[in-house]
């Protein structure tokens, strides 16, 4: 009885750390997104603004360490190459502190995109100052923003599809059916899934 109730008990604090709902702070579906600037592992610095011909954009906080990102590299490299010619590229954003993560430094996020071929740019949020305001807290955690009128409003918030640790086994790709909707000037079905990953890893203060 002793073993069953510990086997309970790591289950629901499994649970509570993959599942999460979109953020209560930060922005929600129909808000007006603001640009950043931050560093590519080109070591130049990006921004949306750098991409004018773009319709909009597939934000993704990302990064080298939790499984669930791992899990999902070859899924970003695949939307990069099926909707950037179609105007949505991917931008990747690693939202975590590397003092907190080790492997999540800088120098290894130029080594990890080296080994999986990444096709978008790989940022570094110095400072976390870029994630709080999107109001992420999972890696992977995506936003899709579409140009209206120079501003860029958020359409989609969630997961990239129903599965997120074994591509095999997805049903629903929420982030190619929205970014299929907003091509055809059509409103996303789901505008607002769960995120499923790891916490974004950051100094606790005190």
């Amino acid at each position: 009885m002793k073993i069953a109730r510990i086997l309970l008990m790591l289950v629901i604090v499994a649970t509570a750390f993959a599942f999460t709902n979109t953020s209560s702070t930060g922005y929600k579906v129909g808000d007006e997104a603001s640009d950043f600037s931050l560093k590519n592992i080109d070591d130049t610095m990006v921004s949306l603004a750098d991409f004018p011909d773009a319709k909009g954009f597939i934000v993704v906080f990302t990064c080298n360490m939790c499984p669930y990102s791992v899990a999902n590299e070859d899924r970003l490299i695949a939307l990069d190459k099926k909707y950037k010619t179609k105007g949505y590229p991917v931008i990747a954003i690693n939202p975590n502190d590397p003092e907190v993560s080790k492997g999540d430094s800088f120098e290894a996020m130029k080594v990890r995109a080296k080994e999986k071929g990444f096709t978008f740019p790989y940022l570094f949020d110095e400072g976390q100052r870029v994630y709080p305001k999107y109001g992420a807290t999972k890696t992977p955690h995506v936003y899709i923003l579409q140009k209206e009128n120079e501003k860029l409003m958020v359409a989609y918030i969630g997961a990239i599809d129903d599965s997120s640790r074994n591509e095999a086994t997805v049903k629903e790709r929420f982030v190619e059916n929205a970014v299929d909707a907003l091509l055809q000037g059509e409103k996303p079905t789901k505008t607002d899934t769960r995120a499923i990953g790891c916490s974004i890893k950051y100094k606790k203060e005190g």
